[in-house]
């Protein structure tokens, strides 16, 4: 295997990793490929070769530790370390994003949030005091954060966009419709649940 891995295998072992993290929440100390397929949505087989690619981590007839194997797909996916998080936009979603736990649980730290309603600036979120959005290219360099999460309403979200690419970041989250300009350099991954549902749905009708 290369040091790089396809976006087929980095997705697959993301999804991997997320089924792991909530079978170490439910006291879980091992799992089967089968159980992981049967979450993960894909053929049992292909979680076996997906794995073993990296090297030997079950035993037939006992399964994966999980610990162990969480551990081992963390430093696949270098994640096994601390990254941190701008967020911008601290309404419904933003909040909803700031408090959840999944981020932390991967090794993901929310280090600011931002708004441009002067009524959110000053106010909590999850652990965090919001900030205005003017200062957002400034904070991203002092805090050395490396991916941003938009979460605001579409008109807003190329003023966001820019000011996180000021802020020397080149990872953006896009929660929102808009069709971001961005340099060649910056990555955008747009999380749209509607896109989801349709892709969902379309396998489901045919």
């Amino acid at each position: 295997m290369t040091d790089r891995l396809t976006l087929g295998v980095a997705a697959r072992l993301s999804t991997y990793l997320r089924v792991l993290t909530q079978y170490r929440k439910q006291g879980s100390e091992s799992i089967s490929s089968q159980e992981i397929s049967e979450y993960a949505n894909v053929n049992p087989t292909q979680v076996r070769r997906d794995l073993s690619a990296f090297g030997k981590f079950g035993k037939r007839g006992v399964g994966y530790d999980v610990k162990s194997l969480t551990s081992q797909i963390q430093g696949i996916l270098h994640t096994g370390g601390t990254h941190t998080i701008a967020l911008v936009g601290a309404g419904h979603l933003g909040s909803a994003i700031a408090t959840s736990s999944i981020f932390k649980e991967h090794g993901f730290r929310i280090a600011a949030a931002f708004d441009i309603d002067e009524d959110k600036v000053g106010t909590a979120v999850g652990d965090l005091t919001v900030e205005h959005a003017d200062g957002i290219s400034a904070r991203c360099r002092e805090l050395g954060v490396v991916l941003g999460v938009i979460a605001v309403p579409p008109e807003s979200a190329q003023m966001a966009a820019e000011a996180l690419v000021d802020g020397g970041l080149s990872i953006l989250f896009n929660y929102t419709e808009t069709l971001l300009d961005v340099p060649e350099d910056v990555t955008v991954h747009t999380i749209n649940p509607a896109e989801e549902m349709l892709y969902a749905l379309y396998f489901y009708l045919t």
